[in-house]
């Protein structure tokens, strides 16, 4: 009974497993001398000095009933583990359930003789998990219930959402991954809340470094927390599942849930269905009230980082307003030389092929070029689909003769994993390739970039937009420079060849204009281009009386 008064203030759930483990290592101790005693004489002489029972198989029926005992009282504990592991302060429970929990507890030792005792747990237990099945499941129905309603409730926080999201008797329900440290929800007060949803294996490698890179070591990253919300493939976790969690957590500058095996199925349910989690990554942010302002802030984080704050839809939005497809959109965010070249308006190539003679040939031809003044930086950015291998070995040969800027593998990956994020951008805001001029070239630099031939993208850090060619277009572009060089200075890189390959080309921004009634979806769709001089237009508004 000593041990019983030690225990008075703990846990329910604690209690069980202090009794349980001071009865294991008895039970244990007695098990392990009772298979040693015939073949150790120090086994057998610890029996003596104990009093314990030499014949085991006078007391096989005792021996029996105590085996299942053990499994009883097993079975039990769990029940009262997962009873005591609920999120009761979230749930109003019927007192019934709290009566039949407070006779379970006062009758678990009440028992005296063994048999009996196991028979009587056995009931018991019966009875217990059923009352916790029962309580288990008004918690799960009232916990969705309530998260739908937050939907139409206005909130002074976001603590009301975040304690029903990550409901748990633990208030210290996160990590901190980099420090290791618990966390309760109230952390998150008064800041924005970016729910990154995942599988427990996250991301390929280049794809995490991106996001890492894109939402760390800003001026702007005390104001919102990146909390990461692990969810399996299936109704239960497999031990890689762990593994890649585990792993990962202890590795990554964000917050975690600390034990994601926990939460609420009703949560998951919620996630599912309400904010459309299908096993691909999202990242739904909250305001600091609670309020959803984005179902998916992933890809406008990749390609505008922290430019994006505070990663609502809306500013999504209005940073598609008028942006063309840029040199500085394409690059800025990959390489800090890159983003100076883009700053300085250096003419700039960006280029790329899998043929080690096609890239052979742009490359003497570019040098080439570069002795006759030409300043042109090129960029050599491979596909999306080389191996890492494969990278190499072009990278071998092209650094041997200085002839482009190359990019690590992983930079590289950047540049095509920002492409598919523009790419998935636009068509989230509601865009088609024929209706918007940006996502039409991005469709075509993606469709490039699943064809063997190589092909090339011009442009300038000051300009507004690029031109791209593909095969034998760019070597005929570059063979014939001596047709075309000689109008770089006045028309510039653009102009020069725009005006070689279409000599009815109006050079610079011409006096163009077409008026669209106000109904028409080209007046809210973003930039537009002039058909005649390939140059974003401007909006104005036009009253008639």
């Amino acid at each position: 009974m000593s041990l019983f008064d030690l225990i008075g203030n703990y846990r329910w759930d604690a209690k069980v497993v202090l009794v349980l483990a001071a009865f294991a290592t008895k039970y244990g101790e007695f098990w392990n001398l009772t298979q040693l005693y015939p073949c150790d004489t120090l086994a057998a002489s610890i029996m003596r000095l104990k009093k314990l029972p030499y014949k085991l198989r006078v007391l096989k029926p005792q021996i029996k009933a105590l085996s299942l005992l053990v499994k009883t009282m097993m079975d039990v504990a769990m029940c009262i583990i997962k009873f005591e592991a609920m999120p009761l302060q979230h749930v109003e429970l019927g007192n019934d359930v709290l009566i039949v929990t407070k006779f379970s507890d006062s009758t678990i030792i009440a028992a005296w003789e063994l048999s009996s005792l196991a028979y009587r747990l056995s009931n018991i237990y019966s009875i217990l998990k059923d009352q916790v099945d029962v309580c288990q499941q008004e918690i799960e129905r009232n916990l969705h219930v309530k998260l739908l309603s937050l939907v139409d409730e206005m909130q002074n926080d976001n603590q009301k959402i975040l304690n029903l999201l990550f409901a748990s008797n633990n208030y210290l329900s996160l990590k901190d991954c980099p420090t290791q440290v618990k966390l309760g929800v109230s952390e998150l007060k008064n800041k924005i809340v970016l729910l990154l949803i995942s599988k427990p294996k996250l991301f390929s490698l280049e794809e995490l470094l991106l996001l890492v890179q894109q939402t760390c070591d800003h001026h702007l990253s005390e104001s919102y927390k990146i909390v990461w919300v692990p969810l399996p493939s299936s109704d239960t976790w497999t031990d890689s599942e762990d593994t890649s969690f585990n792993f990962l957590s202890d590795s990554l500058p964000w917050y975690a849930i600390w034990k994601p095996r926990s939460l609420r199925s009703a949560v998951v349910k919620y996630i599912r269905e309400e904010w459309n989690y299908n096993e691909e990554p999202l990242m739904v942010v909250l305001d600091s009230n609670g309020k959803v302002t984005n179902n998916n802030a992933l890809d406008m984080i990749n390609i505008w980082g922290a430019r994006s704050f505070p990663f609502s839809a809306s500013k999504e939005a209005e940073l598609w307003q008028d942006q063309n497809l840029t040199m500085q959109l394409l690059l800025s965010d990959i390489n800090p030389l890159l983003a100076y070249w883009v700053k300085e308006g250096k003419n700039l190539c960006i280029y790329g092929s899998e043929n080690l003679a096609w890239i052979k040939q742009f490359n003497d031809n570019i040098t080439q070029l570069k002795k006759t003044g030409l300043q042109l930086e090129t960029i050599y950015v491979g596909n999306s689909k080389l191996s890492e291998q494969h990278i190499k070995e072009i990278m071998a040969t092209t650094t041997a003769k200085n002839l482009s800027v190359l990019l690590s593998f992983t930079k590289l990956q950047f540049f095509w994993l920002r492409l598919e994020s523009m790419r998935r951008s636009k068509l989230r805001q509601g865009k088609t390739p024929s209706s918007d001029h940006v996502l039409e070239e991005l469709s075509t630099l993606l469709e490039m970039n699943d064809k063997e031939q190589g092909w090339a993208v011009f442009g300038s850090g000051s300009l507004t937009n690029i031109m791209r060619l593909q095969g034998e277009k760019v070597m005929e572009l570059l063979k014939k420079y001596h047709e075309w060089g000689e109008n770089v200075p006045k028309l510039g890189l653009l102009g020069a060849i725009r005006n070689f390959l279409d000599p009815t080309f109006v050079a610079g921004p011409c006096s163009h204009f077409y008026l669209v009634p106000s109904s028409e979806e080209v007046i809210t769709q973003g930039s537009v281009i002039c058909e005649i001089c390939m140059h974003p237009m401007k909006k104005f508004v036009v009253y008639q009386p």
